[in-house]
This record gives C-alpha cells, sequence and structure tokens, in this order.
C-alpha cells in the first residue's frame, strides 16, 4: 500500500504552501505529494494568491524534496497540447531524478475555460485518447528516432522524441466514474486506475469494471494499480475534527458524507483497511486546508503508523 498527500492549491494557496506539505510528507514517510490542475478557485472566498502551474510547482517540488512521489491528479487535456506536456512532464522527472507521475484527465471545469479563455469543446474523450497516444508514444520512442503521429486534433511530423524521462516508464494515472471509454482507456495506457471521491461501494464497482476492460484486451489486471482519492479530516478528538471541518467551510455532519474520510487517527485507519480489502494499492488523503501543517504533519506522524503496508 501507498499513502500520497493530495491538494487543491487554486484554492487560496501559494508555493510556499504547498512546499510545506510536500516536506512534511517526506519527513513523515509517506509516499508522494500531489496536487490539482487548476487555475481558477472553486466556491466562495478568496483566491489570493492566485492560481499556481501545476507543472511549474512540481518542478520547484522536484528540486527541494528527494523521496517522494511527484504528479498531478489530474491535468486537463484542454490545458496543453501533448507535446509539451511530454516534455514538461519529461523534464520534471529529469529534475526529480526519476519521481513524476502524470495523471491526465478531460477537464471538467468550464468556468474556469471561460475565465482564462482556454476552449473547451463539448466533447473531449478523442482529446484524452490522443494525448495519452502521443504523449506516452514519444516516451517509448527509441532514442536517436522521431515519432510521427496523425490524428483528427494533433499531427506530429518526425518529433525528435526528446527529452526521455528519467525512469523508464514514468506512471500515467487515468481515473473516473464514466463507465466505458474511462476504464478502456485507463486499461489501455495506464500504470494506475484512480476513483475519487465516491462511497466503497462505487470503488468496488469501478475496480470491478477497469479489471474488466483489461481482462478484454489481455492485459493482466494485477499490472494496473489501483487508487482511491478522498476528502480527508483526522482530529486527536471531536473538537479538533469539528474545527477543521468548519475551516473548509463545513459541518462535521456534512463532512462525514459515506464517502470522505474523517475521524480520529484509529478510525482513518479502519476506513483505509476496508478499501485496501477491495483491491485499492494507493490511498490519496486530499487535505483542502494548506495552512494547516499540523493537519498534513498529523497524517505522517500518528496515522501512517497505523496504516497497512
Amino acid at each position: 500500500m501507498e499513502y500520497c498527500l493530495f491538494t487543491e492549491p487554486q484554492q487560496g494557496f501559494s508555493y510556499d504552501d504547498q512546499l510545506a506539505f510536500a516536506q512534511s510528507a517526506e519527513r513523515h514517510g509517506l509516499d508522494g505529494f500531489f496536487r490539482s490542475d487548476h487555475y481558477l478557485r472553486m466556491g466562495e472566498g478568496d483566491p489570493r494568491p492566485g492560481p499556481t502551474d501545476a507543472w511549474t510547482t512540481l518542478a520547484g517540488l522536484a528540486r527541494e524534496t528527494s523521496r517522494i512521489r511527484l504528479g498531478t491528479l489530474v491535468s486537463s487535456v484542454t490545458y496543453r497540447v501533448p507535446s509539451i506536456l511530454a516534455i514538461q512532464v519529461a523534464q520534471v522527472d529529469a529534475m526529480s531524478g526519476g519521481r513524476a507521475e502524470l495523471g491526465l484527465g478531460t477537464g471538467w471545469f468550464e468556468r474556469e475555460h471561460a475565465a482564462y479563455g482556454i476552449p473547451f469543446p463539448a466533447k473531449r474523450f478523442d482529446l484524452l485518447e490522443e494525448q495519452l497516444q502521443v504523449v506516452t508514444g514519444l516516451w517509448q520512442t527509441p532514442d536517436a528516432e522521431s515519432f510521427s503521429f496523425e490524428g483528427v486534433h494533433y499531427r506530429l511530423d518526425e518529433a525528435p522524441a526528446l527529452p526521455k524521462p528519467a525512469q523508464p516508464q514514468v506512471p500515467v494515472i487515468v481515473g473516473g466514474g464514466g463507465p466505458k471509454r474511462t476504464p478502456a482507456l485507463a486499461a489501455r495506457y495506464a500504470t494506475e486506475f484512480n476513483i475519487g471521491f465516491v462511497a466503497e461501494d462505487v470503488v468496488a464497482e469501478k475496480f470491478a469494471v477497469v479489471r474488466a476492460a483489461c481482462e478484454a484486451i489481455d492485459r493482466d489486471p494485477a499490472s494496473l494499480k489501483l487508487s482511491v482519492a478522498l476528502p480527508t479530516i483526522v482530529g486527536r478528538d471531536d473538537a479538533e475534527i469539528s474545527r477543521r471541518a468548519e475551516a473548509v467551510g463545513q459541518s462535521r455532519e456534512q463532512f462525514d458524507n459515506g464517502a470522505n474520510l474523517i475521524g480520529t487517527p484509529a478510525q482513518i485507519a479502519e476506513k483505509v483497511e476496508r478499501l485496501r480489502a477491495l483491491g485499492a494499492e494507493r490511498v490519496y488523503f486530499q487535505l483542502m486546508d494548506l495552512r494547516d501543517i499540523e493537519h498534513a504533519d498529523l497524517v505522517g506522524a500518528e496515522v501512517l503508523p497505523l496504516l497497512p503496508r
């Protein structure tokens, strides 16, 4: 089992806030630090200091950490052309000594696109499939050979397929609740399938669907890592739990919706054990308040030792 911190910096947090969380994860022995890839705050509240670019942030963290995995959950295909994305991720991978991971998805936040003038086509799964083909194709092209691609949305003419990542295979994460295309794309291109923000019965269902998608193309389902991402609030007692819920604009009762992780370290460990029994091999603890570094430290110092490995 692997355990990572997952953050939403567009909600009003700086690079330094993210650095503190990443260093907490590394200090306490968690496996990774992942962030969303968004440019606009969701919901009411002060957006300052303003957005941070995901891959620029991860490049900085690559030089200021030494062990943890670093990646997006997930980057949107609408933000970057795939050839440039492949270069960015390969560079972060080299800067980190082979610790980068790419989460890639269709994108969903239409208001964000309107705010920044980013095109938001109604149908984006074809974009996702072509981007997965291009990014993995560039990385897998043998050294000194070029890569060409002719798709509906992208065309590459003898691209040098450089730079190469430090890792032989950069992990690629595909996730979501789609019933057909998402699991099919994960089975064909991904090293990890992620489902987030749903109850345990839905986790079990989505894991079964993606395993079947692997079998349909003669891929060993065991070769696809399964993961879960869940909003998380941990406290040593009821007062601390309620305080953290209120800090992110919810009551404890609102946050405790049957899917989220909320409770004492022991209660979190019980939920994680159930997720492991469903087949999860990695859990992302989504912490929403990046100014609460004590929350990150609590996950590392008091939750992590109770978790199955």
